[in-house]
C-alpha cells in the first residue's frame, strides 16, 4: 500500500443556496484551509482532523490510489486524482497524490 497525500485545493461557498436551504446560517466549511495537507497511511484510518463526511466521500479514491490504481487518461499524471466532498452548498476539492513508500 502506498501512502496518499491529501491536499485541500479549493473551498467553495454558494451563498444563495446557503441562504435558501441551510437552517443554521450562512458559513463556509470550517474544517479546512486551502493548502492544508493530510497523509493517509493505510488501513482505512481517517487522517486526524479530517471531516468524517468528506472522508466517506473521498475514501474510495484514496484507497484505490493507495492500492496502485490509476486515473489516467482522465488525469494527466499517474497516481493523482482530484475529488470533492458531496456538500452541494459548501464543497471542498481535494488533490490526492499516491506517494512512493
Amino acid at each position: 500500500m502506498k501512502p496518499v497525500k491529501i491536499t485541500v485545493l479549493r473551498m467553495q461557498m454558494y451563498e444563495d443556496l446557503a441562504e435558501e436551504f441551510l437552517s443554521e446560517g450562512v458559513c463556509p466549511c470550517d474544517f479546512y484551509t486551502v493548502g492544508q495537507s493530510f497523509l493517509y497511511t493505510g488501513e482505512a484510518e481517517m487522517p486526524e482532523g479530517f471531516c468524517p463526511w468528506a472522508w466517506v466521500d473521498i475514501y474510495r479514491s484514496v484507497s484505490a490510489l493507495s492500492s496502485g490504481a490509476t486515473y489516467t487518461p482522465w488525469q494527466k499524471r499517474e497516481g493523482v486524482n482530484v475529488v470533492c466532498c458531496t456538500d452541494g452548498i459548501r464543497p471542498v476539492t481535494f488533490l490526492l497524490e499516491a506517494l512512493e513508500g
